[in-house]
C-alpha cells in the first residue's frame, strides 16, 4: 500500500481519502513517506478529540528522535518550539503567549484589523478581478503578526517568503534554508528590540527573559519564529477556504449578502467544512494505548487529521454539505487541550473582518475560473490555496 497522503488526488480533494479511511477504521496503520515507514492515522472525531487530549501521546519530537540519524539541516527554533514539547514546559512556554492572544486583546486589535483589511480592499475598487489569496488573504494576517511582533514593513516580504517556503512539501533542502533564515532573522530582530525597546510582543518576550530569566536565548528566538510563522499561515488558509466555500455554495452567500454581519455565526461551519489545518504535527505514543479499537504500540507516530475528524457524519450529519444553520462549536479546526491554538481568537476576528469586509464592499462576488482548475498547496499539514482568482 502507497502513502495515501501523497496521491497526486489528496491535496485536491482530500475528503474523499479521509471518507475512505475512515470508514475502513477511525484509526488505523498508513505507511507514510519512504524507507518503509509507517504511522497511525486518526479520522474519526471522538477518537481524534480524545487523542488530541491523551497525555501519552507525546509531542516531545526531541525525545523521540534522540540518537537517530537524521539527514535533515531544520534550525532547531524551528524544530524545537513550543508545539514540540509536553508539560510542564509546554505549560510554562504557553502562558508566556496567552494574554496577547485572549478575547480582550483581540478586540484591541480589531480596529487595526478592519484598517489593513479597507486598505487592502481599496486596491481593489481599481479593478474587476482580484485574486483574494494573493491580494487579501496572505497580506491581512502577515501584517498583523508582523505588526504585533515589531517586524518592519521593509522586511515582511521576505518574512512571508520564508514562512512559505517551510511548508515547501517534497523539498527538504528548500525547507531548512529557509527554517535558518527566519530563525537568523528573528535572533537578529530579538537584539535590535533589547538594545531599541518598543510596545512590541517580541520586546515583552524579551523583559520576560532578560529580566526575570524565564526564557533561555534559544526559547526566546523559537517562540519568535512559532508566533511569526503560525500567526498567519492557518489564518490565510482560512480565508482562502471559507471564501471559497461561500461562492459554491448560493444560498449561504445570498443570506450573507444581505446581511454580511451574519458571517459571524458562520465562523465556526467554515471552519469546519474547509479546515486549514489538515493533518496535525507529529505526536507519539509514550506507551502502548487503544484508540478506536486500534492497538498502537509504544514509540509510534501518531497523525491526528482535524481535517477528517470535522468531516466524520456521526458527529456532523451531512457533512459534506455547508450548511449555515449547523452548530459546529465542537469542531477540531484549532485542535483541542493543551495545544489548542492559541491563536484562535486572532484567526477568527481576521476571518470575521476580512470576508465581512469583502461581501460588503464586493456583494457580487464570484469566483473566476472553474473550481476544478484551482491549485492547492502541497502540504499534508496545511490545507489551503494557491490562489482564488475572483471578479465582481
Amino acid at each position: 500500500m502507497s502513502d495515501p497522503l501523497q496521491d497526486p488526488g489528496f491535496f485536491q480533494n482530500p475528503y474523499e481519502t479521509y471518507a475512505r479511511l475512515r470508514a475502513a477504521s477511525p484509526v488505523q496503520r498508513v505507511p507514510t513517506g519512504s524507507a518503509g515507514r509507517h504511522s497511525y492515522l486518526v479520522t474519526g472525531y471522538a477518537e481524534a478529540r480524545a487523542a488530541f487530549a491523551d497525555p501519552r501521546l507525546s509531542k516531545d519530537t526531541g525525545r523521540f528522535f534522540a540518537g537517530q540519524p537524521s539527514r535533515r539541516n531544520l534550525h532547531p527554533a524551528v524544530s524545537q518550539t513550543m508545539l514540540a514539547s509536553d508539560p510542564p514546559q509546554h505549560t510554562r512556554l504557553r502562558r508566556l503567549v496567552t494574554g496577547a492572544f485572549t478575547q480582550g486583546a483581540v478586540e484591541q486589535l480589531r480596529p487595526y484589523i478592519q484598517q489593513v483589511t479597507d486598505e487592502l480592499l481599496d486596491d481593489w475598487e481599481q479593478h474587476g478581478q482580484a485574486d483574494l489569496v494573493e491580494d487579501l488573504a496572505i497580506p491581512l494576517p502577515v501584517t498583523v503578526i508582523c505588526e504585533m511582533l515589531g517586524v518592519p514593513e521593509t522586511d515582511r516580504a521576505e518574512v512571508r517568503r520564508w514562512s512559505n517556503d517551510l511548508f515547501a512539501a517534497g523539498q527538504p533542502d528548500r525547507i531548512d534554508a529557509a527554517s535558518h533564515a527566519v530563525a537568523e532573522y528573528m535572533g537578529g530582530l530579538v537584539d535590535t528590540k533589547r538594545h531599541s525597546p518598543d510596545d512590541s510582543l517580541l520586546h515583552d518576550l524579551i523583559a520576560v527573559r532578560d529580566g526575570e530569566d524565564r526564557l533561555s536565548e534559544d526559547e526566546l528566538i523559537s517562540l519568535a519564529v512559532l508566533l511569526l510563522v503560525a500567526g498567519h499561515e492557518t489564518t490565510t488558509h482560512f480565508i482562502g477556504n471559507a471564501a471559497l466555500a461561500l461562492m459554491q455554495s448560493p444560498d449561504t452567500l445570498a443570506r450573507l449578502r444581505d446581511a454580511p454581519p451574519l458571517i459571524g455565526s458562520l465562523l465556526d461551519e467554515l471552519l469546519r467544512f474547509d479546515s486549514p489545518v489538515g493533518i496535525a504535527t507529529f505526536r507519539y505514543s509514550t506507551e502502548a494505548l487503544t484508540l478506536g479499537g486500534t492497538t498502537i504500540p509504544q514509540g509510534a507516530p501518531v497523525l491526528i487529521a482535524p481535517g477528517a475528524a470535522d468531516r466524520d457524519p456521526g458527529r456532523f450529519p451531512d457533512p459534506d454539505r455547508l450548511d449555515p444553520d449547523r452548530d459546529a462549536a465542537g469542531h477540531l479546526a484549532f485542535g483541542h487541550g493543551i495545544h489548542r491554538c492559541v491563536g484562535a481568537p486572532l484567526a477568527r476576528a481576521e476571518g470575521e473582518i476580512a470576508l465581512r469586509t469583502v461581501l460588503s464592499r464586493f456583494p457580487r462576488l464570484r469566483l473566476d475560473i472553474p473550481a476544478e482548475q484551482l491549485e492547492w498547496r502541497h502540504t499534508r499539514l496545511m490545507r489551503g490555496l494557491r490562489s482564488l482568482p475572483v471578479s465582481w
